[in-house]
């Protein structure tokens, strides 16, 4: 009797867990990255009962428990958790004593990838400064506004990029602006040098450090973007310390050495990955920058077994020759976002057996998504449990307007499953939007209200994503990239990945373009070929009529020998479409889609006015 009762239920069970397996498949993986995250956020609180509140207090709680252990690796030089810890006192003791900063005050970093952009980082955050990160890429007028657009005071430059400063030297000295050089001596008596006045500066610990609201802002970090001036975006100490759990709920650990090839003054090598690093007390192999060359040559030199990844940088490892280092690398876990399914592919297939992490957040808000599963493509799970920790929704948009869909009551509606909508999060002291400094005007234009209820307040990412019927998310395209050609929605992202897949393209990037007497934008590629390659117009052709609709199908190309990306690898889009497919200002080789021929031909300049004319019709 009690035998069959046993079998029965185990029988049940067993029935049970085969039906979780066919019905929620993830069910199980998603309550474990749930758990994973509540277990983190629990560590939070108990820190934070014992005053560990910030990203500097992080810092200093890993300097006391690993002091000795390496922290940076740079070059040939390693510096311990204590060695950075003493360097930043020192920096914080010469801008106190010599610049005379004090909490509150507002100062510009612009200086490259070197252990000095953190000491100096950490030795101003110990004095209670808010950072402003500069985008070392930048140009003079640009300059000019980042500084003046976050408010800052005082400017620090690396010895490297003196020379930028000093195009812009008469201005900030006419705004009373403290300029700083991280080298012994200054280039001018406007500079003030640094490295003189640290050596008689004690390492100690500052006796007090200012006390700070953790829900106040800690730095200005300027979006990208990829047309138009970057914004001063405003980041709090409380996103700050949530980012630093990335590469923890990446799977990473103590143990691993990361490899950090990214830019310091972007959130995902500041926050994600340096902050990663002490979040977890492990060790960071900090490059200049990146460097397709040498990537796993560094990984098998410094045993690396994390790296941190942008998607277009994993584009460059899969279209540079063959190294033997590329398979005898130690390399078991790559963390990063905006990874495309064709490169993500490659990737793969030819670098070992690499876990991957693709991951979804933004500079501006908290959202976050994060794909701890082994399908390939999605960013994240839009599971019960993800919705619970971190909500948010998809909504159906106007692709004219580039709005919200409202119903006849003033409600946003909810996209369908399948279908691309804006995503949006409501704010929330978790889902913070601090705004961007000195422009009200955009910082409205990032909030959308009485989404679903009248007072509600949602941050609009701007990014269109899509939900599939088995709860995973993936990136369709930003607000802006898909454009509308005969009568239909066409995502950049997608028609991207399809073109990149034919070997003879190593890159393309896909946007829209006028052409006069038609409605919408026509589909047009800047495509880089492989080298020693030609363009294959018939098999293009066949390819995209094989894997697309023909409303997607770019009628134009254009043949560049490389593409314009930010310094993040983001396409540069604006120029490009500005000057469309006009033959009398581009001198790159244009073809345009002869459906007839099934192949893109040469166009010409009498072609070019047989399409304008209307007299060849797309």
């Amino acid at each position: 009797m009690i035998g069959a009762v046993f079998f029965s239920v185990l029988a049940a069970l067993l029935a049970l867990l085969l039906y979780q397996k066919m019905s929620a498949p993830f069910l199980c993986v998603d309550l474990i990255h749930y758990l994973k995250l509540r277990s983190y956020r629990k560590t939070l609180q108990t820190r934070m009962q014992q005053g560990i509140l910030t990203y500097l207090d992080c810092f200093l709680y890993q300097a006391r428990k690993n002091p000795n252990k390496p922290f940076i690796i740079f070059e040939k030089q390693t510096l311990t958790y204590q060695d950075v810890d003493y360097r930043s006192n020192q920096f914080a003791r010469v801008f106190r004593l010599h610049g005379f900063l004090k909490k509150g005050d507002i100062v510009a970093l612009l200086m490259c990838n070197e252990p000095d952009f953190i000491c100096v980082w950490l030795g101003l955050c110990k004095l209670g400064c808010e950072v402003a990160f500069i985008n070392v890429n930048i140009k003079a007028k640009s300059l000019l506004h980042c500084v003046h657009s976050c408010g800052a005071k005082t400017v620090v430059a690396g010895t490297d990029l003196v020379s930028l400063v000093e195009e812009t030297l008469s201005e900030l000295k006419r705004d009373d602006m403290a300029v700083w050089v991280v080298d012994h001596t200054a280039p001018s008596e406007d500079f003030n040098s640094v490295l003189d006045k640290l050596e008689h500066m004690s390492g100690e610990s500052l006796s007090e450090l200012p006390k700070v609201d953790i829900m106040s802002n800690f730095l200005f970090i300027f979006t990208s973007g990829t047309t138009g001036l970057c914004k001063a975006a405003r980041l709090g100490h409380f996103k700050a310390i949530m980012s630093m759990a990335f590469f923890e709920m990446c799977g990473a650990s103590s143990d691993d050495i990361i490899y950090i090839t990214l830019p310091l003054y972007h959130m995902s090598a500041s926050l994600l990955g340096i902050g990663g690093c002490i979040q977890l007390g492990a060790t960071c192999v900090l490059k200049k920058k990146f460097s397709a060359s040498q990537f796993w040559k560094d990984c098998v030199q410094h045993n690396v077994t994390v790296v941190q990844y942008i998607g277009e940088l994993c584009r460059y490892l899969v279209n540079h020759p063959v190294v033997p280092e590329e398979r005898t690398h130690r390399v078991r876990l790559a963390a990063g976002s905006g990874l495309r399914l064709d490169v993500w592919k490659k990737f793969a297939q030819r670098f070992g057996r690499i876990k991957i992490r693709e991951g979804y957040g933004l500079t501006e808000a908290s959202i976050g998504f994060l794909n701890y599963t082994d399908e390939i493509g999605p960013i994240g799970r839009a599971s019960y449990f993800n919705k619970l920790s971190m909500p948010f929704e998809v909504l159906k948009y106007d692709p004219q307007s580039n709005e919200p869909v409202r119903a006849d009551s003033g409600r946003c509606i909810r996209a369908n499953i399948g279908e691309a909508g804006i995503l949006v999060a409501p704010l929330t002291a978790i889902n913070q939007f601090l705004g961007y400094a000195g422009n009200k005007v955009q910082s409205e234009k990032k909030l959308l209200r009485d989404v679903f209820k009248a007072g509600d307040v949602y941050f609009n990412t701007g990014d269109l994503l899509l939900q599939d019927h088995r709860d995973f998310l993936y990136f369709h395209d930003r607000i802006g990239d898909t454009f509308r050609w005969k009568g239909e929605n066409v995502s950049t992202t997608e028609v991207s990945e399809v073109v990149g897949l034919l070997e003879f393209i190593k890159e393309a990037s896909v946007y829209g373009v006028t052409v006069p007497g038609r409605e919408g934008r026509a589909g047009m590629a800047a495509i880089v070929l492989q080298h020693d390659h030609k363009l294959n117009g018939p098999q293009l052709f066949n390819h995209l009529a094989r894997a697309l609709p023909a409303y997607a199908w770019p009628r134009f190309l254009r043949v560049q020998t490389s593409l314009d990306v930010t310094e993040t690898f983001k396409q540069k889009k604006m120029q490009l479409v500005q000057e469309g497919f006009n033959v009398d200002i581009i001198r790159d080789p244009l073809f345009y889609l002869d459906i007839s021929q099934k192949d893109y031909i040469f166009m010409t300049g009498s072609v070019y006015q047989d399409i304008v004319s209307g007299k060849i019709n797309l």
